[in-house]
């Protein structure tokens, strides 16, 4: 068992050593101070370092749960294009989890580099200033006549040259820089390049490891058992039936779940199947045709909340020359990640160590000191790749499970759950109920006015975004309805529904209005540009160059013979993406050929996992909308794997290409953007092609027969 990381004081930025056996070793705070550990090099463990070795190898830690956004990748990146390191030369681990060296250690939000881009920079830099200024004092030299470039620091007069490797040992012993300068970003040679991910070749090969892979000497492989109705209670446990079961060790509970523990998963699977469990009911029995109508009929009520009021909607509404009325419904969605949930712990009378596929590895240790009563600073948090996740695993009670068993059972435990178990009991994106009104007066939009009425209490709604700004008299109500069902963040939270209510709307009213799409979108960009009130969350300006970038990608309004054309546009995750999609509709059947994706999300890190994040993305948004469906059948979920619950698949896939626009803003989030505008895009597209518009998701729930 891997014990606990050494308490660390905080004294300043880097910490500079000397490695064993020589070399420059840096451990440095990502967010703001770094800290000493002990002067013993040989128990100098930071989290969070740079360390180059007299061979050369430089060697980088990624503080971030990696789960196919490329963090892994990209981090090192940052610091790398500032240390300028031949790239060849980079070794890439895993941090594990460590508050006091590091900050947001978070898969989610798409908010990794944005928060940590500068940081990450001037831990590069300054390692370079200390290698150049060991160069440049073994060549008594001016620090300010030296050059750095692959691995290398090179005294331009003299053409002498000192690898990073050579220099490392002399560098370790100097004082730090007091303040460093940051490259000009034309001078970037490894930013906005095409980077393999680190992890690529053993993924390829099979070598990877993820949480599910973990086993260790001792170890029991664990089955839970999870309610098969939304809001059951654990009732009566009868245990005699699974202990029989061959392979089966012990059965352990605690409030709400059961353990079956085995040496490997099948006996622990039957082990739990094998268990005698009564379920207690709760008062309601959920079903998606309770909600579907509780949904409605909250709409025109007094609202629980609101979230966004500018001017008078009603009045504004009552003065209307004409009012545009729609209703729009989205059903559940689980996560249903590849990797089945796991999660590994070994807790012992002092100590405890997690590990596994988490999105809050933070939240993960604080639950675990809360059930094992041990400090946090006793819970050692590591990180295994993720094999999806899509906010499911932001979500700790599967973390809680591994604990729960590993203390009652006083050994090592990898939960596993089934994927049916996971597709039943896991959270979903919230199902919703949306009415939109839309006021007109004299040939302009006046009003707008949104009702949600949603099981979650703040509505599942983006009430600051576009066209917020660009009308005049601009409200959000939401409705909560209470539900047994768990619900959670699902990729690009509310962004992901919200763009396809808003985006398909406006495109409702621009036809009332007679309004080309495209054009109507940028007519209302120019209102928001001057909005005296200020209440504009995004900028007009670079929504404006991403419509603009994606209808110059599309040929806008000349598709191929066939097709027919739809564009949207949303600002999330302080990212801006436009996307146009063409699609063709025959005997009904939907065919979505290609999807142009215009992105502004600052400066690209990694080109490579900057396109591959918009193409899945834009598959993933368009595949969720098509097919995507949860509904809840006298209180259970009716879909339990991948069998009934419909993905899409290879061949539907659209083509995806992308363009970055080159703004001069810093990096911004990029692994959630891209998702929202496409169901919208495709949506808008099949209108164009149909004349249908799509109000209910999923898209197979309407007829787009002639």
């Amino acid at each position: 068992m891997s014990s606990a990381p050494p308490t660390l004081n905080r004294r300043s930025f880097l910490k500079l050593t000397t490695a064993a056996g020589g070399g420059l070793m840096l451990g440095f705070r990502w967010m703001s101070a770094a800290h000493h550990g002990s002067h013993a090099v040989a128990s100098f463990k930071p989290n969070a370092f740079l360390s180059i070795a007299p061979s050369g190898q430089v060697t980088l830690l990624n503080q971030n749960p990696e789960i196919g956004q490329g963090i892994k990748t990209a981090f090192p990146m940052i610091i790398g294009e500032e240390l300028d390191v031949a790239w060849e030369d980079v070794k890439i681990k895993q941090a594990p989890l460590d508050t006091e060296n590091y900050e947001r250690q978070v898969a989610g939000g798409s908010g990794a580099i944005r928060s940590s881009y500068t940081t990450l920079r001037e831990a590069g830099a300054s390692a370079k200033a200390l290698l150049v200024a060991a160069a440049a004092k073994q060549w008594g030299v001016k620090a300010s006549s030296c050059t750095t470039a692959n691995s290398t620091v090179t005294h331009r007069a003299s053409g002498k040259s000192l690898s990073y490797g050579e220099l490392a040992t002399s560098a370790a012993k100097l004082s730090l820089p007091k303040s460093v300068k940051l490259k000009d970003t034309s001078e970037f040679t490894l930013l906005g390049t095409y980077v393999p991910g680190t992890d690529v070749p053993k993924i390829v090969t099979g070598e990877q490891r993820y949480g599910i892979d973990t086993k260790t000497p001792g170890m029991l492989y664990g089955a839970i058992t999870n309610p098969p109705e939304h809001g059951q209670k654990l009732g009566k446990v009868d245990d005699k039936a699974a202990l029989a079961v061959p392979g089966v060790v012990k059965v352990v509970s605690w409030p709400d779940k059961v353990a079956v523990l085995a040496t490997n998963t099948f006996a622990a699977f039957k082990g739990k199947d094998a268990l005698k469990v009564s379920w207690e009911n709760g008062p309601i029995r959920e079903s998606s045709d309770r909600l579907s109508k509780a949904f409605a009929d909250a709409i025109g009520t007094k609202p629980d909340q609101t979230r966004r009021k500018v001017g008078n909607v009603e009045r504004a509404l009552a003065d209307a020359d004409r009012v545009i009325e729609s209703t729009y419904e989205v059903p559940f969605l689980p996560h249903a990640p590849m990797e089945p949930i796991n999660m590994y712990a070994d807790v012992r009378a002092d100590s405890a160590l997690i590990n596994g596929p988490m999105q809050t590895p933070a939240n993960a240790r604080k639950v675990s000191a809360r059930i094992t009563g041990l400090p946090e600073e006793k819970i050692t948090t590591e990180m295994t790749r993720i094999g999806g996740g899509f906010g499911r695993r932001l979500k700790t009670d599967f973390v809680e499970d591994a604990v729960n068993a590993s203390k009652l059972a006083g050994v090592p435990v990898n939960i596993v759950w089934k994927r049916e178990e996971d597709m039943i009991f896991g959270n979903f994106r919230p199902a919703g109920y949306y009415r939109y009104r839309a006021g007109i007066k004299n040939g302009q939009v006046t009003a707008w006015h949104l009702e949600s009425s949603s099981i979650t209490s703040r509505g599942a709604v983006v009430h600051n975004n576009y066209p917020n700004g660009a009308i005049p008299n601009y409200q959000v109500d939401v409705h909560h309805i209470p539900s047994p069902v768990s619900t959670g963040a699902w990729r690009s939270p509310n962004h992901n529904v919200c763009s396809y209510l808003d985006q398909s709307f406006l495109e409702e009213v621009g036809e009332a209005l007679d309004k080309e799409p495209l054009a109507f979108r940028l007519e209302l960009l120019d209102r928001a540009e001057s909005d005296p009130q200020g209440k504009v969350d995004y900028d007009p300006v670079r929504m404006r160059g991403v419509l603009k970038a994606a209808a110059e990608m599309a040929n806008w309004g000349k598709p191929p013979a066939g097709q027919s054309q739809g564009i949207s546009v949303h600002f999330s995750h302080h990212s801006y993406v436009a996307q146009v999609a063409q699609v063709s509709v025959k005997g009904g059947d939907l065919k979505v050929h290609k999807v142009y994706c215009a992105v502004d999300c600052g400066q690209v890190i990694n080109r490579s996992s900057s396109e591959n994040q918009c193409e899945g993305g834009v598959v993933d948004g368009i595949g969720c909308a098509w097919f995507g469906d949860m509904p809840i059948v006298d209180g259970a979920s009716a879909n339990t794997n991948f069998h009934t619950y419909r993905l899409i698949r290879m061949g539907e896939a659209p083509d995806v290409e992308t363009r970055f626009l080159d703004t001069g803003y810093p990096p911004t989030g990029l692994g959630e953007p891209a998702l929202p505008p496409a169901s919208a895009a495709v949506a808008n597209a099949i209108f164009a092609a149909t004349g249908k518009r799509l109000r209910q998701l999923p898209f197979v729930k309407n007829d787009l027969s002639a």
